[in-house]
């Protein structure tokens, strides 16, 4: 999986920029850019939001934790991405069809015992909270606090 460092390295170089030119352009200092890609610092959560918000990404894809770009205003605002088709490999897709057919219906024992892992859910909660602190979080709140 991708880290923070490449993929801010991945944006910049794909708007064309130099290090010292997005540094200036989100007012951070002309090294800070070179320490980001380079893992030797690790952006704190205003840099990150500020990097997030000037290629129009999610923190979640900044950070490497998901390959979808979109960012949460636009899902906020009920845009939906385009997606893609999935790729599933023959033999993957021959136990998929044979795992419903021989039960009759997925039993999704998988996921089950995912909901059930302590950590799975902490992370999960982590995450969620991350989310409602977030500036478009509280937004979200205070838009379902109206109704």
């Amino acid at each position: 999986m991708v880290n923070m460092a490449q993929r801010i390295e991945a944006l910049r170089i794909q708007k064309g920029m130099s290090r010292p030119e997005l540094a200036a352009a989100l007012g951070l200092p002309r090294m800070s850019i070179e320490k980001f890609e380079t893992g030797r610092q690790t952006p704190n959560q205003e840099q990150q939001q500020k990097l997030a918000g000037y290629f129009g990404v999610s923190l979640f894809y900044l950070k490497g934790e998901t390959d979808d770009p979109t960012s949460m205003d636009n899902w906020l605002n009920g845009e939906v991405p385009k997606e893609e088709p999935v790729n599933i490999p023959k033999v993957v897709a021959r136990t998929i069809v044979a795992q419903s057919s021989d039960s009759g219906k997925s039993d999704g024992a998988v996921f089950n015992a995912l909901l059930k892992s302590d950590s799975f859910r902490a992370m999960v909660k982590d995450t969620v909270l991350e989310v409602l602190r977030s500036p478009e979080g509280q937004q979200l709140i205070a838009k379902a606090m109206k109704k």
